[in-house]
């Protein structure tokens, strides 16, 4: 799940951005339903603030639609004046809750893999709270060249130019739209809320199954 606005994200460290032309491939990728399933552990976290909170939130219904900030979601539960705080308190429970539950996507770590195999960067770009992001992939073995957090949508674009990616890969509309500002080709993959045609209409310059079918995908793409 995602974070706090994407107005506040953090600039990578320059010593993790050496120059794009130092790396002429960079692909970067979605985190929530591209390299991890969270629902299971977003589920935990759900239920766990709702308790916390004496609040009632439909945590089911939150998974179904992952891909958005927090607030977009907590919106749904909790009055305008306290999303802030909640937002706070539910990123604090977030590690003793969400991180054990979630595993990795079928082919996330071979597609990372093959990225760096081809001499490239893997750059993990997600609208989740940055640290949240990292303590998943850690704790998945899933070894990302960089990570940025903090960011939505078109805002993604920031981090892909930043770091120079050609291709983003994402399983939402606004991974679509992420990629399509930052002028890098948009790889779908549809194993999140949004179905194949949703991605295709929504501009996707390839929409596979899952991402065991990235590693091909790639090779064929270099050769091109």
């Amino acid at each position: 799940m995602s974070s706090s606005s994407f107005a506040s994200a953090a600039t990578p460290a320059a010593s993790a951005t050496p120059a794009a032309s130092a790396h002429p491939l960079t692909v970067g990728f979605d985190l929530d339903m591209t390299l991890i399933d969270s629902r299971p552990g977003i589920k935990a976290a759900f239920e766990e603030l709702s308790a916390v909170t004496s609040t009632f939130v439909d945590a089911e219904l939150a998974i179904s639609r992952l891909g958005p900030p927090l607030e977009q979601e907590l919106a749904h539960w909790f009055p305008k004046e306290r999303i802030d705080e909640v937002g706070d308190l539910y990123r604090e429970l977030y590690p003793e809750y969400a991180i054990a539950p979630s595993p990795a996507m079928s082919g996330a770590r071979e597609a990372v893999a093959a990225v760096q195999a081809a001499g490239g960067r893997a750059v993990v770009v997600t609208a989740k709270h940055e640290p949240n992001a990292k303590l998943h992939l850690n704790h998945l073995g899933i070894e990302a060249d960089a990570v940025v957090g903090w960011l939505w949508a078109e805002a993604k674009a920031e981090a892909l130019r930043e770091y120079g990616a050609s291709v983003y890969v994402g399983d939402h509309t606004g991974d679509v739209r992420g990629a399509r500002t930052a002028g890098a080709l948009s790889v779908a993959v549809a194993t999140g809320p949004c179905g194949a045609e949703e991605l295709r209409t929504a501009g996707a310059d390839v929409v596979l199954d899952d991402l065991t079918a990235f590693p091909a995908w790639l090779a064929r793409h270099l050769e091109g």
